[in-house]
């Protein structure tokens, strides 16, 4: 199985974008979606996650605008961003895991705490 990302792009600073994580090979149900970000000279970040029942975590860096959703039935999890900064550009990934949230971001080795992960989808926050 795998997951894979898609979405994102230029987008201006104040702006809204939605990256979306698609599984194949598994089903989503009784996975957490977490998803991360790399900018350069920066360390791996976790920004946020949605368990299987729906409940969401978020990082301060993005919170209150940031919004997670899943449909598990299309093998599908979405994250939404608006108000976007020059800050957040980034690659940012989708990972999915049998862990509760607060493991999914916590744990030290962010990669590695993940069953599956994407191959990153770029936003780029420019005027």
């Amino acid at each position: 199985g795998q997951v894979a990302e898609s979405g994102g792009g230029l987008v201006h600073p104040g702006g809204s974008t939605r990256l979306s994580c698609t599984a194949s090979g598994f089903r989503l149900d009784y996975y957490s979606i977490a998803w991360f970000r790399e900018s350069p000279g920066k360390p791996l970040e976790g920004v946020s996650c949605i368990d299987p029942r729906g409940a969401t975590l978020f990082a301060n860096s993005v919170k209150g605008r940031t919004s997670l959703s899943r449909e598990n039935s299309k093998r599908v999890a979405y994250l939404e961003m608006s108000s976007l900064k020059p800050e957040d550009t980034a690659v940012y990934y989708c990972g999915a895991a049998v862990v509760s949230c607060d493991q999914a971001l916590g744990v030290v080795d962010l990669r590695a705490g993940m069953d599956y992960w994407g191959k990153g989808a770029r936003i780029t926050v420019s005027s």
